[in-house]
């Protein structure tokens, strides 16, 4: 059995205009395949390019590991220089990602590899981000704390994505006071026995390749797997409406500080709590005894 998918449509040349409103204003997924076409990026984004430019900087790496016990969510697993890094990358498949690594304030010389594109939304420019992960490296089902729109470019490689709309919450394990999924569901390969609500979801798919662009739109669930070693680079638009810039705060000062506050004190009986809710209130909310 496997999750419920259909393919993400497909756009060249696309308008600012039609962007709007059959994307962007309605909230749904889109992946552009020319939108990076006339970028200095599309030609030579590639590994020997950031280890020449940026092999010295030194980075924070990831594991897939979950946090356990006392430990902060989202830590990194270990800082080395880019060039290391790139060497574990080329010598095989490694769980080992880089996150949210923000390039203006580490390496300015690359923003003039790319532009904003115009399509009528405001980028958040502060904050140009680049992720990169090795080949077999998976990244958990989440959402974005700060509830951006995501403009997500890829190169160097090939990525599978999956998309779940916010009304498909209810069905994805959602771990309390977090923006996740139960991090021990593989959504590559999920098991529909110990996670049977999973196969009332209905969500999206794309397989990512080098110079395609995505659409995220704000508060939608994304899996990450990296079929090949992957450079990718995530520019923002940040939500506007009151509302959401409410719920915003609410996340990166209320929910995350509390979070970390209770691993603290409780530990890994926070954790197996959490989890345990997670299952139990999935299951009610899908009508599974």
């Amino acid at each position: 059995m496997k999750l419920n998918l259909q393919d993400i449509p497909r756009v060249k040349g696309i308008s600012k205009e039609i962007f709007l409103k059959d994307y962007f204003i309605p909230q749904r997924p889109v992946v552009f395949e020319d939108l990076s076409s006339d970028w200095p990026a599309t030609k030579k984004w590639d590994f020997d390019y950031f280890e020449k430019k940026a092999g010295d900087i030194v980075v924070p790496l990831y594991d897939s590991k979950p946090a356990t016990g006392k430990q902060k969510s989202h830590g990194p697993a270990m800082k080395i220089k880019m060039r290391e890094y790139i060497e574990i990358l080329k010598a095989g498949p490694t769980d080992l990602r880089m996150f949210f690594f923000n390039l203006l304030q580490n390496v300015p010389e690359l923003i003039k590899d790319f532009k904003y594109p115009d399509l009528g939304v405001r980028f958040f420019k502060k904050l140009p981000v680049l992720f990169v992960g090795g080949e077999g490296g998976k990244v958990v089902m989440h959402y974005d704390m700060d509830l951006a729109n995501n403009f997500h470019f890829n190169f160097a490689g090939e990525k599978r994505v999956i998309l779940f709309p916010p009304e498909e919450t209810k069905f994805l394990y959602k771990v309390p006071y977090s923006i996740v999924s139960m991090e021990i569901i593989d959504m590559d390969n999920p098991d529909f026995e110990k996670y049977p609500a999973l196969a009332k979801t209905k969500g999206y798919e794309v397989r990512l390749k080098h110079g395609e662009a995505l659409f995220i739109p704000s508060k939608w669930w994304h899996f990450i797997k990296y079929e090949s070693p992957c450079l990718s680079l995530t520019l923002r638009s940040l939500p506007t409406s009151p509302k959401k810039i409410l719920e915003v705060l609410s996340n990166v000062i209320l929910v995350r500080n509390f979070d970390n506050i209770m691993r603290r004190l409780k530990g890994q009986r926070w954790i197996d709590y959490k989890n345990d809710y997670a299952i139990k209130n999935t299951h009610k909310n899908a009508g599974i005894e």
